[in-house]
């Protein structure tokens, strides 16, 4: 039996290469296909684009840069750092939102009590609890993939990163 060598390259903002799909059958007009750096290098900072559907779910991408305003929702989500260094600030919400879906901004000054924070590193993943605020903040461009559902501030640009 011969030995395969198998690298793995790890893809980042700075240093990534578009993919293409292997249609076995079909058009490619049947499906969605988007590379999360591709599509974060051509967004503003913390817009939150769609790039995949999950049940009831959307998977977002988000071009982390600087400091972002404070979110909050009536469910948890979850984000991943996918590139990058990313810290998360929570705060425990006064007055908790408690409907609606989806990602929503909770204003300049949210009033709670503060949480504490997490770093996130490539690969490192952190629940986004309901009933608080959070932020993200990154010295340099990273991205994040945030998982929530369709909400107030989801950008839909399938025709800007599907295969056509």
């Amino acid at each position: 039996m011969t030995e395969q060598s198998v690298v793995t390259k790890f893809s980042s903002l700075d240093n990534y290469s578009k993919g293409s799909v292997e249609l076995i059958s079909g058009s490619a007009k049947e499906y969605a296909f988007s590379n999360i750096f591709e599509v974060a290098s051509q967004s503003a900072p913390y817009e939150k684009v769609i790039v995949g559907l999950n049940l009831g779910y959307v998977i977002e991408t988000i071009r982390a840069e600087g400091t972002s305003p404070w979110y909050t929702c009536a469910h948890d989500e979850f984000a991943i750092a996918m590139d990058g260094e990313v810290r998360v600030d929570f705060l425990k919400l006064e007055t908790p939102l408690t409907e609606g879906e989806g990602t929503r901004d909770a204003g300049p000054s949210p009033q709670g009590t503060p949480m504490g924070h997490v770093v996130l590193k490539r690969g490192h993943q952190a629940l986004l609890p309901s009933g608080c605020a959070y932020r993200f903040h990154t010295s340099r461009p990273s991205v994040l993939l945030q998982q929530t559902i369709h909400g107030p501030l989801s950008v839909e640009k399938w025709h800007e990163i599907c295969l056509k």
